[in-house]
């Protein structure tokens, strides 16, 4: 037996000690895929899943069972089995517990019966959540990927991407993590320096990396959550910088540190630190080490593992961490962090994008505060996830740098106009009237609302109206915190209804039996505080039956908390695809559509400058318990532009295949916007299928795009939802598809305004319950007596209310007069 083997047998030892009291999850499945046999994988038993469709965890789809042809003896019995899906397929897995879940697909390709897995082109969605797609060709792939499940069912779809294309996997993990296992916070490193992230938890990720720093390979046989850990030696891009450091002394895990299932004893056990051996004049260098990410854009969650297994006492070494050569964390005092306990384990979260250059460099160097005498800097583990579906940003510094010169050149040239521009500025400036002074907060972490308009970290330019907070303003509907506890059975996770970017969205009932659907912000967040305030301010001063209305809101112990009328169906996108929801009938798309329209349409005139929504999509579109369509998630809205102006310059907001190209390239907002968006719903209403599904064929990925080409073509009827064939009738569609069309020209001012996609919208539902002899001409030069139109009639419940000056009492204002446009052909 050699000297290394001798140096690491106490953890070889500790290992298998560590293993016999290994964690177990509430929920835990794994599955051998392809076989009815059970088999076994680090003591694993790994169970056969079913092979007829429907039964056990195999739920659907067209899928046959495969066996490796001579396999290997020594190869996991795993591997000689792979269940292959020929269409959409998916597994079903109950969830008995909800939180952070840990799943793990185990992919070996291999040739049987004529498939070459190999050549395998798939993709797989987890709880609706597209994580993968591609080629599967080395001998044996493991991915996986943590994230939180808020359902009573986790589904699995496995979705070949070509007609001809078929998936495969040979085993699946699905198990509870333990409590805590990702945080919600972690520090946000970039250019412009360190800041705090929110909703970590929230995110699907994506092991890229697992490093046991200093250490040896760690199998699932090690690790209590069944990982792998490699070392580092080859990702360091100095190996005379670094010294291994080991020691036989077990970790002293804490309240409020890391934990075993953290990572494993060994990981702690075992670190690089800065190698001093030659360094005869104490100078600083750091250890760094290169991790190769691939050269795509994309946002991690790096975390970072520490023990101080080098000092003989506390407060011995301080050490600088660094991610892509940005200051992550300075001075570091590991004694600070671990309450005082030598070679106690921690980690700390970082969140950072990804560069050009295609790889994490992870650095550690001592700090300024270090001992001459005890310079040192330490780390004893790695792991880097992908958040999976994170866009990056494309922009540079240095083409908005052009831009910029472009830009100013020719204003420096025109000094005569720029003097002018400047004195129009200087007489408006002396017209406008003092803003208030802000007062101080009221509560911690974020600025409450004012007494007078918004916050000072909301500029008002961004929301709608100047509600006042008055009695007679947003005021009144505060809600106490208790009683929302109350509501909500102090947020019972079994009443978790939805999630967003603001937070989670719980159903509960107030205490005179109202039913609400309670929104609650990441407390202490100051991410979304605008959305909160601009909801605020435009729900207070609106009512319309066709808008979700805000029952009211709280703002104590640091809580941004909505609360708005439940809508009992949930939201459209639900009623289309993805759930089990029966199909709706023709009639029943055409009137939601018509009601969301109406809703669109009074934001835009209601006001003086009208509201821009600026996030229409179908999850924005909710359903009462009649179906009756109601706009919802004001967040993102903002107030259109003066009489005198033709657009709002503003940055890029909105969900991508909804947004308006025109909006994107230019920056200007108009309420064309909100009908390019509500374009891309009206299609999606009549295919049912996503805006953007990335694993359909390239001409087919952007919904917008393909339908509008098959309208031009005549041949809209070819791609609808097949659950409406031979509902709609002809000229119904035609008129549907026209207005679709129209929505998604290129231009905002070739499109529609909103009334007359309301109008066309009536009148699409009224050829198709009864055929009219002929629609009047769209150019308008035919003379409109001899080809008359239908004439719309107010909804009966198309009633606004409009907030005035007193909130109790709102001035009614009937539908014929508000939609008196649209009794006319004119109106369109």
């Amino acid at each position: 037996m050699d000297a290394q083997t001798l140096h690491f047998l106490p953890l070889i030892l500790l290992s298998l000690l560590h293993f016999s009291t290994s964690f177990t999850p509430t929920d835990n499945y794994l599955i051998n895929c392809g076989s009815s046999a059970n088999s076994t994988l680090y003591n694993r038993m790994f169970i056969g899943d079913s092979t007829s469709p429907g039964s056990g965890f195999l739920s659907s789809g067209r899928s046959i069972s495969l066996t490796r042809p001579n396999p290997s003896p020594n190869s996991p019995i795993l591997y000689r089995t792979a269940r292959v899906f020929t269409s959409d397929s998916s597994y079903k897995f109950n969830i008995k517990k909800n939180g952070t879940h840990l799943v793990r697909f185990h992919f070996s390709p291999f040739v049987a019966q004529n498939f070459n897995l190999s050549s395998a082109n798939f993709g797989v969605l987890v709880d609706g959540h597209l994580i993968l797609s591609g080629y599967v060709t080395q001998e044996v792939v493991l991915k996986e990927y943590i994230l939180k499940i808020e359902s009573e069912v986790l589904e699995i779809v496995f979705r070949p991407i070509e007609d001809s294309g078929f998936g495969f996997v040979n085993g699946i993990e699905v198990f509870s993590a333990p409590r805590d296992f990702v945080l919600d916070e972690a520090r946000l490193v970039s250019a412009s320096g360190v800041q705090e992230y929110k909703n970590a938890s929230s995110q699907v990720l994506e092991t890229t990396h697992r490093i046991n720093v200093g250490g040896s390979n760690l199998t699932p046989f090690n690790d209590t959550l069944w990982r792998t850990w490699i070392p580092d030696e080859q990702f360091l891009a100095l190996k005379s910088a670094a010294k291994r450091v080991v020691t036989t002394h077990t970790p002293n895990y804490e309240p409020g540190g890391a934990t075993p299932e953290t990572a494993p004893y060994n990981v702690y056990m075992t670190a690089q630190q800065m190698n001093r051996d030659n360094n005869t004049m104490n100078s600083k260098f750091n250890i760094s080490w290169d991790f190769p990410l691939g050269l795509s854009r994309s946002r991690y969650l790096v975390r970072l593992h520490f023990c101080d297994i080098v000092s003989t006492s506390l407060n011995q070494l301080y050490f600088d961490v660094y991610l892509n050569n940005y200051s992550a964390y300075k001075d570091v005092d590991l004694s600070s962090l671990t309450f005082h306990v030598l070679s106690s384990p921690i980690y700390i979260d970082f969140v950072v994008d990804s560069d050009e250059s295609g790889v994490m460099r992870v650095s550690v160097g001592p700090s300024d505060l270090s001992n001459v005498a005890r310079i040192n800097a330490i780390l004893n583990g790695v792991e880097i996830m992908k958040m999976v579906n994170f866009v990056a940003p494309h922009a540079d510094a240095g083409s908005r740098k052009k831009n910029i010169l472009v830009v100013v050149g020719p204003v420096v040239g025109g000094s005569v106009l720029l003097a002018l521009v400047i004195l129009m500025v200087l007489l408006l400036c002396k017209c406008k009237k003092k803003k208030p002074k802000p007062r101080a907060a009221e509560s911690v972490g974020w600025t409450p609302l004012r007494a007078y308009g918004c916050s000072s970290n909301f500029r008002m330019s961004e929301g709608t109206t100047n509600a006042s907070s008055g009695p007679n303003g947003y005021e009144n509907l505060k809600i106490p915190f208790v009683d929302i506890q109350l509501a909500t059975n102090n947020f019972d996770k079994s009443l978790i209804i939805g999630s967003g970017g603001f937070g989670m969205v719980y159903k509960g009932v107030l205490s005179d039996n109202t039913k609400v659907a309670v929104k609650r912000g990441v407390r202490g967040s100051r991410q979304g505080l605008p959305e909160f305030q601009s909801e605020i301010t435009i729900l207070s001063r609106i009512r319309h039956c066709h808008l979700v209305a805000l029952v009211g809101y709280c703002e104590e112990q640091s809580e941004m908390i909505l609360v708005y009328e439940y809508m009992e169906k949930g939201h459209l996108k639900n009623h289309l695809y993805g759930s089990k929801n029966p199909p709706m009938s023709w009639k029943q798309r055409l009137e939601i559509c018509i009601g969301a329209a109406r809703g669109l349409h009074y934001l835009h005139t209601g006001f003086a400058q009208g509201i821009i929504h600026r996030d229409i999509k179908s999850t924005n579109i909710l359903l009462d318990e009649n179906y009756v369509a109601k706009v919802a998630d004001f967040g993102l809205s903002r107030s259109g532009p003066c009489l005198n102006e033709t657009h709002v310059s503003t940055g890029v907001k909105g969900s991508f295949g909804y947004l308006d190209p025109e909006y994107f390239r230019r920056q200007q907002l108009t309420d064309k916007s909100d009908v390019y968006s509500f374009g891309v719903v009206l299609f999606e209403v009549l295919c049912a299928r996503p805006a953007v599904d990335p694993l359909l064929a390239r001409e087919q990925v952007n919904l917008g795009e393909w339908a509008v080409q098959w309208q031009k073509q005549c041949m809209l009827d070819q791609i609808i939802d097949p659950h409406l064939v031979g509902q709609i009738k002809p000229s119904s569609l035609k008129k549907f598809g026209d207005t679709a069309e129209k929505c998604l020209a290129e231009y905002g001012v070739d499109r529609p305004t909103m009334g007359d996609v309301l109008w066309n919208l009536e009148y699409a539902l009224q050829l198709q319950e009864s055929e009219l002899p002929q629609e009047p001409h769209e150019d308008g030069n035919t003379n409109e007596t001899e080809l008359p139109g239908p004439r719309i009639v107010p909804h009966p419940s198309s009633t606004l209310i409009v907030g005035g000056d007193d909130g109790d009492a709102a001035s009614d204002i009937s539908t014929s007069k508000v939609f008196s446009q649209l009794l006319t052909n004119e109106g369109r």
